[in-house]
């Protein structure tokens, strides 16, 4: 019967969830923010908070990778798992930083979509995360990450034409070309966990 006299470190599992969940609060957040006119633009803070979480939950994967002798997953998958992860949330931040900034006193159509997208990306990803140790319940979700950043990439483009159409002044469309920007942004970094994700499967399947 085999058998490890060193057992593997399972609560990277537990760490990867962990962030996925922040993802979600600072995408609820973010959606929260963007729900009036003018935004909730204290909600920058709340985000900000969020972000300083995920960052120290990643540096505790980071830690615990060069202490442990046994990984349930190749060292670099580990790493690239909590960065992508990281990533997701560093956008949701910068977009709500961008929107406190620039103090923009209407929100502009596309924004409450996109905002949405990322909140769907972000529960795809936690569905994804959950699946991820037994191997289970992992492709659906991937697709779905996968469904919303090409919706997103439509609705942004919609956005822009029509920031580019209707808007006159030239200070307001940079400003917003910069914010949907950077909620678009978030959902190209849901689709990157997805793909880390996907190699990680593949690789220990």
């Amino acid at each position: 019967m085999a058998f490890r006299l060193i057992p593997k470190e399972e609560k990277f599992y537990q760490d990867f969830l962990a962030i996925a969940d922040e993802l979600k609060h600072g995408a609820r957040l973010l959606e929260e923010m963007l729900a009036t006119d003018p935004p909730a633009w204290d909600k920058a803070a709340e985000i900000k908070e969020v972000e300083h979480k995920c960052d120290f939950l990643s540096h505790e994967v980071y830690q615990r990778l060069h202490r442990t002798f046994v990984t349930p997953l190749d060292r670099e998958d580990i790493h690239a798992l909590a960065g992508s992860l990281d990533d997701v949330m560093d956008e949701i931040d910068a977009t709500a930083g961008y929107v406190s900034l620039y103090r923009v006193p209407v929100v502009r159509y596309g924004a409450r979509e996109l905002a949405r997208i990322i909140t769907d990306s972000t529960k795809a990803v936690r569905l994804a995360m959950g699946g991820l140790e037994l191997r289970k319940g992992v492709s659906e979700p991937l697709v779905e990450i996968n469904r919303l950043e090409n919706e997103a990439d439509r609705m942004h483009l919609e956005a822009v034409k029509k920031l580019l159409d209707e808007e006159t002044d030239a200070i307001l469309v940079f400003k917003w070309k910069e914010i949907l920007d950077r909620l678009e942004d978030a959902t190209d970094r849901c689709e990157d966990v997805a793909d880390v994700i996907e190699g990680v499967v593949l690789k220990n399947s």
